[in-house]
């Protein structure tokens, strides 16, 4: 058929194989051996490193066990290819299959070794090129994975051959009445316009160094896909396309550009108003390039484009790059780093360099921007990295998130506050009627990460009454204070830090969530001890002395410090010195009951003491916890600990089968107050807890 050349065929007997492959494709059928010798050349064009080239030998021939003992480095390829099967399988769904760009974008988040994606375009195009023998269904399935997956990977590497065969082949048995009649419009085979591209390359090339212009010069023929889409962008007809051949020359800079253009013209006779000078005026993505059209050799056309280096980098790896614009693709940091580096790893294998730096810059550089997770009906959804379940059913729709009431991450119920991984299928478990929670505000319980998600919860919020939001504002205050024991501490001081006038004002924001319940804590601490930090850590026991720069006494010095066991005080505490017999001063929190106790006996004994600038550390603190009994309760406080980096120094659990409760009382280290909030909201979000609280 016009325009595509047969593709090589291979000897099976002459298909090179290493030792440890040779019993296994002796069993093999000859068709069998001779597309596995296919899937090497392109691998071998690509110039892959041996365990790429192994584990393609390995797949196709069943005998992974021998490759990874041979092989170093195997196993992870063949992990890889079995992650992207789940792909497959999505895109062969109707739902899946509609988010093309999300399966792609998908395929490259869940495989954690990028080079099984050279393995997977070399046997797409060797599958495609043997479709011709299916039945029409298959094919057609076939060739709609290629367009949609494989041609666009392809097209992002700049692994140009692949591409265009993978591109037109896919066209060929999807639209082939379409595909028959453009290629009949060609006067000539892909290979004889190869040929001519070039020869012509040659002679501008030789122009181009008489007139003393240093530059490189390639070319490439259009494919019949590639010019179908242009037919279809443009409206035009065959006759009005003059880039069914092109060559394109990188020159220095700008002046070497426009040099360059006159020696193209001078050369070929220009095509009137096929002039585009895009360096003068950029396209709204800074692309930046001459196109012209001329008649070349033997009166065919030919379009020529003419840019510097740097605008080449720019169109080819930049906010420019062809894919992006061309796709649809949109800004994804840790998508664009994997294209990057494995356009990098392709470059390094044509120079002939060693890419083991490359391979541990990447391993060390790849914390992923989204996650790509699945609807139940297989339907790709990208949301910021860290996202929870929750924030899920608000990206799926307002309603879903409203209506929220547990969540199935694979089939397995977990917190809402659950943060799936790329390939996670979640599916959203609802109410009938729409409760959000004031809790899910509360940055610190860790519900919402997306902003937008914490937008669609507080407007719901902001359309209840003013008196409900006032009743549930000053409730969810006072129930944060209590459990980090501040609820004594007077409010109004602090209504100028955020500009307002009233309690009222201040309720009414926290119930919308434009104030945090952390945040009002963290202004009493700084209230209270204007000079707050954090002190060196006790031993265990908390009764060690405290650091002599972690707490000042008020003209004393070279004391002994210890903190006081009764209220254990955290940096950001508001505390207060009473002198002990033989043990130095014991620092209080300024409300311990204890302490005022003694200073009642003794009011000489008490001494103003502060915290002091330097040190940072840990503090000990007792937590209670009152939940319904439930099987994993343990287990799920316990996670929360470990979560957040917080030691668990002493844990008491104790059950009332009468009345089907537990309380968990706990000892722990924690940074400061902020640490200690997050803490007690994690654990107040976990199932079936009541009541999250400090001891005091």
């Amino acid at each position: 058929m016009a325009g595509m050349e047969p593709h090589p065929t291979v000897d099976p007997a002459a298909v090179p194989l290493p030792d440890w492959a040779m019993p296994a494709a002796r069993a093999q059928a000859p068709a069998r051996l001779e597309e596995l010798g296919q899937v090497l050349r392109l691998l071998d064009g690509l110039a892959v490193d041996p365990p790429t080239r192994a584990a393609a030998i390995a797949r196709r021939l069943d005998c992974w066990s021998p490759a990874e003992a041979a092989v170093p480095g195997c196993g992870a390829l063949r992990e890889g290819l079995a992650e992207a099967g789940l792909v497959w399988s999505l895109h062969a769904d109707p739902a899946g299959g509609a988010n093309a760009e999300g399966l792609r974008r998908l395929l490259l988040a869940i495989v954690r070794d990028l080079r099984v994606v050279f393995i997977l375009l070399a046997e797409q195009l060797v599958a495609l090129r043997q479709a011709a023998g299916l039945a029409p269904e298959q094919r057609r399935e076939l060739a709609r994975l290629a367009a949609d997956i494989h041609a666009p990977l392809a097209n992002r590497l700049g692994i140009w051959q692949l591409k265009w065969e993978l591109e037109d082949l896919a066209f060929r048995f999807l639209n082939p009445e379409t595909y028959r009649r453009i290629a009949g419009l060609l006067d000539e085979r892909r290979g004889d316009r190869e040929r001519y591209i070039e020869q012509a390359g040659r002679d501008l090339a030789g122009a181009l160094a008489q007139a003393g212009v240093r530059a490189q010069v390639a070319g490439r023929p259009k494919h019949i896909f590639s010019i179908w889409k242009k037919m279809g962008r443009k409206n035009a007809g065959f006759g009005e396309l003059y880039d069914v051949r092109a060559l394109r020359v990188l020159v220095d800079d700008v002046a070497a550009c426009y040099a360059a253009l006159g020696v193209v013209h001078s050369l070929w006779t220009p095509i009137p108003q096929e002039f585009d000078d895009y360096i003068a005026r950029p396209k709204g993505n800074n692309y930046q390039s001459l196109h012209t059209a001329v008649v070349g050799p033997e009166g065919k056309t030919l379009e020529v484009q003419i840019r510097s280096h740097d605008m080449h980098a720019h169109a080819e790896l930049g906010v420019a790059a062809h894919w992006k614009y061309k796709e649809g693709g949109r800004g994804d940091a840790a998508l664009e780093r994997k294209i990057a580096w494995l356009r990098a790893l392709l470059e390094n294998r044509e120079a002939g360099e060693d890419d083991r730096g490359l391979y541990e810059g990447f391993r060390t550089d790849t914390v992923e921007d989204r996650v790509y997770v699945l609807t139940p009906r297989g339907e790709v959804v990208d949301l910021p990295a860290g996202a929870t379940v929750l924030d899920f059913a608000y990206h799926v729709h307002t309603e879903v998130g409203h209506r929220c009431r547990g969540a199935k991450v694979n089939g397995r119920i977990v917190p809402l506050t659950h943060s799936p991984q790329s390939g996670d299928r979640i599916e959203i478990l609802t109410g009938k009627e729409a409760a959000p929670r004031r809790d899910w505000l509360n940055a610190q319980a860790g519900y919402l990460v997306s902003g937008r998600a914490r937008d669609k919860v507080r407007a719901w919020f902001r359309r209840l009454d003013l008196d409900q939001n006032l009743r549930e504002g000053a409730a969810l205050l006072e129930r944060e204070l209590k459990r980090l024991g501040l609820h004594e501490w007077p409010l109004a001081p602090l209504l100028a830090r955020w500009n307002l006038k009233r309690i009222e004002e201040l309720h009414v924001a926290v119930a919308l969530g434009e104030i945090s319940p952390a945040q009002v804590a963290r202004a009493i601490h700084e209230a209270q001890a204007p000079r707050q930090a954090t002190a060196e850590p006790p031993p265990r026991g908390g009764q060690a002395p405290a650091a002599a720069d972690a707490v000042t006494v008020e003209g004393i010095g070279n004391l002994m410090l210890a903190y006081a066991r009764c209220c254990q005080p955290l940096p950001g505490d508001a505390i207060t010195g009473y002198v002990t017999q033989g043990r130095g001063v014991s620092v209080h929190r300024q409300d311990c009951g204890s302490f005022a106790r003694m200073a009642a006996r003794h009011p000489e004994r008490v001494l103003p003491v502060e915290w002091g600038r330097k040190a940072t550390g840990q503090f000990e603190v007792g937590l209670r916890l009152r939940a319904f009994d439930r099987g994993g309760l343990l287990k799920d406080v316990t996670a929360v600990f470990a979560g957040l980096g917080v030691p668990v120094l002493a844990l008491d659990s104790r059950i009332d089968a009468a009345q089907g409760e537990a309380e968990i009382r706990c000892a722990a280290r924690v940074r400061d107050v902020d640490q200690l909030g997050t803490l007690l909201a994690r654990l107040s979000a976990l199932p079936s807890v009541r009541e999250a609280r400090r001891l005091t």
